[in-house]
């Protein structure tokens, strides 16, 4: 009877250690997902909690995937992860929970898709850090309006909403110069104030210039009830006579706790100013209108019988220009520079005789300066018997000096026609 006892007392804890064993080189780590619920309000969030265990230990911080999906808020909140142990097949085992905030931003139903997570720990059998990434199935979330608020454009539920307003500056009726400004206040509870929508309408007054600034949001979480503000001001500067108000501004909300749409509303306030109404621009009377179209057409038809003349006297001007202007000494001088310029030696000398055929008073070809660089142009090409002298310096010089003669033709004709300084000569002689 002994025997038996301690015969079966000793496969029981044989079986106990072997499974132990075989558990153990068995285990992986293992992951739990866990959605508080699976529809929300649009701006009320909803809890995903991730929890991570291991039959051993972490030897490194648990990689968390970034959930994101469009017009889906996820945050982790402040301690949102922390340690976890627990009790899995008469083992202990230990690991990381972490819980995500969950918010639609807007009605409908969001996937938030598949995700990976790495886990590092310690090997069972050896104690040696070990990496596994562990998949986890895709998470969906609904946004669901209620009934009582399927009018509400934008849906906004929080569990309170109220506007406030302050005015400084100066008071109606204004005078040009006088200045305005207007901060409105929206406050809300249950939600956060990016789901508020803007405040201050900017449309442009009559004769007063509206100067919005930028909204300021701020955020605060209490026992992890969501609240903020959300400001905007604007000033408002008066110009010119007018007599208009800056709207009063209404919000439609959803109250969480009533289940009842509410209305958080503040007044407008008179902008009218004292001065003058500035206009814009001159309207045409219909009779002014009449007589522009009767003088456009007038001077239509005119144009159109003098067009014939006017473009034979101006076909005629030009072409005496440029007769004049062939005949000058100043084309003999381009044609000369346009063939320098291109540094055509042979068209140079032709250009430079037709302009002393036609000008031998005010011929270049004769200048000393002209003849060195033509003959140095000519050793330079033909005899190369230059040695040392730079072909674009030479064409340097001779562009200058032609160029010098610019005017001078000019110049001497108007000395040719000057009269003498002794009209009459003989008379001096004779006295």
């Amino acid at each position: 009877m002994t025997f038996r006892i301690l015969r079966s007392m000793t496969l029981t804890v044989f079986a106990l250690v072997a499974s132990g064993v075989a558990a153990q080189q068995d285990a992986t780590p293992q992951v739990s997902v866990e959605l508080s619920d699976s529809e929300t309000i649009p701006g009320q969030t909803v809890d995903l909690r991730i929890t991570v265990l291991v039959p051993t230990w972490m030897t490194k911080p648990v990689v968390f995937p970034a959930f994101e999906a469009l017009n889906v808020l996820v945050r982790v909140p402040d301690r949102g992860t922390s340690p976890i142990s627990e009790n899995i097949a008469g083992e202990t085992w230990s690991g990381v929970t972490r819980r995500y905030k969950i918010t639609p931003m807007v009605p409908g139903r969001f996937l938030i898709p598949a995700q990976e997570i790495l886990v590092t720990w310690a090997d069972p059998d050896t104690n040696e850090p070990r990496e596994d990434i562990i998949a986890i199935s895709d998470v969906q979330v609904t946004g669901v309006v209620p009934d009582a608020a399927a009018d509400l454009d934008p849906f906004i539920a929080a569990e309170a909403l109220a506007l406030t307003q302050q005015i400084s500056g100066s008071q109606a009726p204004l005078l040009p110069g006088d200045s305005v400004i207007r901060e409105i206040t929206a406050s809300i509870e249950g939600v956060s104030p990016m789901f508020l929508p803007g405040l201050l309408d900017t449309t442009p007054i009559q004769g007063v210039s509206v100067y919005p600034s930028e909204p300021v949001l701020s955020e605060t979480s209490n026992r992890g009830v969501t609240s903020g503000t959300r400001t905007e001001s604007v000033t408002y500067l008066a110009q010119s006579g007018g007599a208009d108000m800056a709207p009063a501004l209404s919000i439609d909300w959803y109250n969480l706790g009533t289940g009842a749409v509410e209305t958080a509303t503040v007044e407008g306030i008179d902008l009218s100013v004292d001065a003058p109404v500035a206009r814009e621009g001159r309207e045409l009377s219909p009779q002014k209108l009449i007589w522009l179209c009767i003088g456009v057409a007038v001077l239509l038809v005119i144009v159109a019988l003098t067009w014939r003349s006017a473009r034979r006297h101006w076909i005629a001007l030009r072409t005496r220009r440029q007769s004049r202007y062939r005949a000058s000494a100043s084309f003999d001088r381009d044609q000369t520079r346009s063939a320098i310029v291109r540094r055509d030696l042979s068209a140079t000398l032709n250009a430079l005789d037709r302009w002393a055929r036609r000008f031998p008073d005010h011929n270049p070809g004769t200048d000393p300066a002209v003849v060195q660089a033509l003959a140095t142009l000519g050793a330079l090409r033909y005899a190369n018997d230059a040695a040392g002298t730079s072909e674009t310096a030479c064409w340097s010089g001779l562009d200058a000096t032609v160029r010098s003669y610019q005017d001078r033709g000019t110049r001497d004709k108007e000395a040719a026609v000057l009269p003498p300084l002794n009209p009459h000569p003989v008379l001096l002689e004779h006295r």
